[in-house]
This record gives C-alpha cells, sequence and structure tokens, in this order.
C-alpha cells in the first residue's frame, strides 16, 4: 500500500517500531523528560516566543480547534472566520457552538484570500481574526503575511489552523504575530492520528488565564499548568506522543524545519511536473506543498479513489459534500519518495489507457 492522503500518511521505520512496543506508564520523570523535548522542538519548529507553551492535546485537529476558540475567545469578541471550504466550516460552527460574535468570510473553493476583499473590514472593531491557513479541502494555502499585516493594523488577536502546513509550509509565529499555531499528529509529523498540538504565545496565555471556561476536557489552564510538570491532565494518547518525540529529534537531526519543508516542497513539485499530460486541473490559485487538489476533467473524483484502493492498492484523498465528484487531493507529505509519485503516475496513466480516465 502507498499512501498519498492529506493524513493519516506513510509512516517510517522509526515511529513504526515505537508503536509495536507495549505502552508504558507515563507519570514519570522519564516522561515528562520527553514531553518537555516534545516542546522544546515544537516551539523552535513553529519559531514561537521563548516563553510560549504547548499543549498536546489527546483528540483530532477539530479537539485543538474547539478547544482554542472556547478558551481565547467569548461573547465580548468580534471574530472574523475565513471559510474557504470544510475547515473554514468547521470553525464558523464553533462560533455558533460557543456565541462568539463572528463574521464570515466566505470564498468560493480554490480561491484565494484576496486584499481587496479584506479591505472593507478595515477599522470596523473585529478583535480576532481564525483562518485554516491551507483549506485541505480545496488545496488552497492562504497569505499568511497579507493576513499578519491585516492583523496587526487592526490589533486583531490571530488563531491560526497549521494543521496540515505545518512542516510543509513556511510559517513563523513571532514574525507574522500569531497569537496561536494548530497542529496535528498525522499530517508532516507522519505519526497516527490521535494528538493535536496547540503551540500559544505569551498573549495567548494571558487571554487564557482571564477566562472562566465551562469544560473539564478541553480547559486549556489545566493543560498548560501540567505542562510545566511535562504532563497532561489526563490520561494522553502516551505511545502517539512517543512517536511525536522520534520524529521532531529526526526532523531536527536532519537539518530542521527548513530541510523538511524542502523535501515536501521537492516531492509536490516532481508530482505537479509528472501530471502536465493527464487530464486533470490544478484548483487551487494559491498551492501548499502538503496537497494537489485536482479536478479531473470527465469522470467522478470520487470513482478515482476507489478505483486507486480497490485495484491498485494506493491511497488517495477524496472530499466529501458538494466536491465528491469534483475535487480528489494527492498529499506530499510522510514517509514518501519521488519513485511512490512513479507508481501514482503510472497508475494513472494505465487507467487513462483503460478508458477509466
Amino acid at each position: 500500500m502507498v499512501n498519498f492522503a492529506a493524513g493519516p500518511v506513510m509512516s517510517n521505520e522509526g515511529v513504526l517500531r515505537i508503536g509495536a512496543e507495549q505502552v508504558p506508564y507515563f507519570r514519570t520523570a522519564e516522561f515528562s523528560e520527553i514531553m518537555f523535548e516534545n516542546e522544546k522542538l515544537m516551539k523552535k519548529f513553529a519559531y514561537a516566543e521563548e516563553d510560549a507553551k504547548v499543549v498536546f492535546l489527546t483528540g483530532s485537529g477539530t479537539a485543538s480547534m474547539e478547544a482554542v476558540v472556547m478558551n481565547v475567545f467569548d461573547r465580548t469578541d468580534k471574530v472574523l472566520v475565513v471559510n474557504g471550504g470544510s475547515f473554514g466550516q468547521r470553525f464558523t460552527r464553533l462560533c455558533e457552538i460557543y456565541n462568539i460574535p463572528f463574521t464570515e468570510i466566505r470564498l468560493e473553493a480554490g480561491k484565494a484570500l484576496k486584499p481587496d476583499l479584506l479591505e472593507q473590514y478595515n477599522g470596523q472593531g473585529y478583535t480576532g481574526f481564525i483562518v485554516n491557513v491551507h483549506e485541505t479541502s480545496t488545496g488552497v494555502l492562504y497569505d499568511m503575511d497579507l493576513i499578519s499585516q491585516f492583523c496587526n493594523k487592526n490589533n486583531l488577536f490571530l488563531v491560526v489552523d497549521a494543521i496540515s502546513s505545518f512542516l510543509a509550509d513556511e510559517f513563523n509565529m513571532c514574525k507574522l504575530g500569531a497569537g496561536v499555531m494548530i497542529t496535528g499528529s498525522q499530517k508532516a509529523l507522519a505519526c497516527p492520528p490521535g494528538v493535536s498540538v496547540i503551540v500559544l504565545s505569551c498573549e495567548s496565555v494571558k487571554r487564557i488565564e482571564e477566562k472562566d471556561v465551562k469544560s473539564m476536557y478541553f480547559n486549556l489552564k489545566d493543560a498548560i499548568d501540567n505542562a510545566k510538570r511535562g504532563q497532561t491532565p489526563f490520561t494522553p494518547a502516551v505511545q502517539i506522543l512517543l512517536q511525536i518525540n522520534e520524529r521532531l529529534k529526526e526532523i531536527d537531526k536532519s537539518g530542521g524545519v527548513i530541510k523538511e519543508i524542502k523535501r515536501v516542497s521537492s516531492l509536490a513539485s516532481d508530482f505537479r511536473n509528472k501530471i502536465k499530460n493527464l487530464p486533470f486541473k490544478i484548483v487551487s490559485e494559491s498551492l501548499s506543498n502538503a496537497v494537489t487538489p485536482l479536478h479531473p476533467f470527465s469522470v467522478s473524483a470520487y470513482n478515482i479513489f476507489l478505483e486507486l484502493k480497490d485495484n491498485y492498492g494506493i491511497w488517495i484523498c477524496p472530499n466529501g459534500g458538494e466536491l465528491k465528484d469534483k475535487i480528489f487531493r494527492v498529499g506530499h507529505m510522510g514517509c514518501l519518495t519521488a519513485d511512490d509519485n512513479d507508481k501514482l503516475i503510472w497508475a494513472f496513466n494505465d487507467m487513462k489507457s483503460k478508458g477509466l480516465l
């Protein structure tokens, strides 16, 4: 099996080996040291402040999205939310659930966020800005420099979901002035799903300390307090946290975040060059290195996913809802190589020869 999904992605042998081991007890000094190392490397790779805090939450990326929304915003805020697909829509739903006043910046599938669209929101009394920097459902990578400048100009607290772009695209928390960055274990970290990671600036920690959150599991004050001793409030996904440690150290030893981004970018470029003669159209106006979103000219995108899975042992990433038959995605994260790209291109060409494309 070769997995080109947008997550979970292919893991390397070191990560897989840890997954096959017995799960150790975790309320120990040894596990705390591993968690301290995880925090240190996450802050390093996110270019966060020295005094920033990191929360490792056992739950998918959506768990951290929810935890962040309910811990850093409340009814006194007025938030702008970029909605360009399934994951932007998720943030609007969370704001509705927690009664946080918001305005939706709605974008068509595959469309980038342009300066003239943001202009109309200048000086309108907004206090926060939420964006999925990479809208994974359509493959769009938003212009974070543009968003950062807008937030700085309007003094907005910036929350960034970088779940599928972290370690695939350049991201610098300090440079951008981001208050929060969210990512997940199953994307470019290339570990199993089950842990999401929240990097918190000093400003966001202050916001959290001032809120009275009515939640046990999602109360980030408790998570921050427990992180001081290298622990979590409740039983975490211990094995995945050990795998994350292995992966972070591997990236650090191999040249760090810049080298990893370059590797993912190279795989993405290789794939995009090799599909030029295939009956697909890249649908995004602004591409991430993480994923290539493709619209097939004459067949169902979902049927292509099924054909590759059932008859070639290759997984790509389908969409749901109104995009189900229109767009499929090919991921470039995880333990993939240019040779793996060749296997997928061969399968596409074989399908084409059989009239399936």
